[in-house]
C-alpha cells in the first residue's frame, strides 16, 4: 500500500465517532489494582542498608501481543518505514508504547492504531520533544490533507490517554530493555538510532 493511500485511509479512523469511542473506552476502563513499589537492597555495609525503590513493570503479555499485532497495521508500517532516522520510532520509544499500554490497562484486543500513535506521541514528548518529528504522527494517522483540521482532537485524546496512564510517562532504560528482551529477535527491536544529520 503506498503512503498516500495509507494516509487517506487513516483519516477515516480519526472521525469524530471513532475519536469519541476511543475517549469513552479510556474513560470507562478503570485501572484495577495499582502497582506497588518494590524495594531492593542496593548496598549492605555493616548494619546499614541502602535501598532503592523500583516500580514493577505495568505491561502484561496481552499488551505485548497487542503491540505486535498493531505493527502489522499498514499505516503503522508505512509510518515506521518513513521514519528512516528513527527520530520518533527507535526501539526505546517503541518499547515505551508497550509499557504505556500496561499503564492504561485496557484489554489487549481493544488497542488500535489511535492508541499506538497516542502512546508513541507521549513517549516522544517525554524523551525527544521534537515538534517537527512528532508532526509526522499527525500526518500518518490523520491524513496529510486533514491533519491540520483534526490534530486538536488527537491532542484531546492524548490528555485522556495520559490521564488513563496515571500521569506516569517516565520509563527507565532498563525497563525498555526488559521489554525488548521478551522477544529479542523481533525486527522492531533492531531499530537502533544512529547519528542523524
Amino acid at each position: 500500500m503506498d503512503v498516500k493511500a495509507a494516509a487517506q485511509e487513516s483519516s477515516v479512523p480519526a472521525s469524530n465517532s471513532t475519536t469519541s469511542e476511543a475517549i469513552s473506552e479510556l474513560r470507562s476502563w478503570k485501572k484495577r489494582g495499582q502497582k506497588r513499589n518494590i524495594w531492593t537492597v542496593n548496598h549492605v555495609e555493616g548494619t546499614k542498608l541502602r535501598m532503592n525503590k523500583r516500580r514493577r513493570p505495568s505491561y502484561r503479555p496481552e499488551d505485548q501481543e497487542a503491540f505486535y499485532r498493531l505493527l502489522e497495521d499498514p499505516v503503522i508500517q508505512s509510518f515506521l518505514e518513513a521514519d528512516i532516522f528513527l527520530k520518533v520510532s527507535d526501539k526505546y520509544l517503541l518499547s515505551m508504547v508497550v509499557e504505556y499500554f500496561g499503564r492504561v490497562g485496557l484489554p489487549g484486543h481493544l488497542y488500535n492504531r489511535i492508541h499506538f500513535f497516542l502512546a508513541l506521541y507521549i513517549a516522544s514528548d517525554m524523551e525527544e520533544d521534537n515538534p517537527t518529528s512528532k508532526r509526522s504522527i499527525f500526518q500518518f494517522l490523520l491524513g496529510r490533507e486533514h491533519w491540520p483540521d483534526l490534530y486538536k482532537e488527537f491532542l484531546k485524546l492524548k490528555v485522556e490517554f495520559f490521564h488513563a496512564m496515571g500521569h506516569r510517562a517516565w520509563v527507565t532504560p532498563e525497563l525498555c530493555e526488559e521489554i525488548q528482551a521478551q522477544n529479542p529477535h523481533h525486527w522492531v527491536w533492531s531499530r537502533a538510532r544512529q547519528c542523524a544529520p
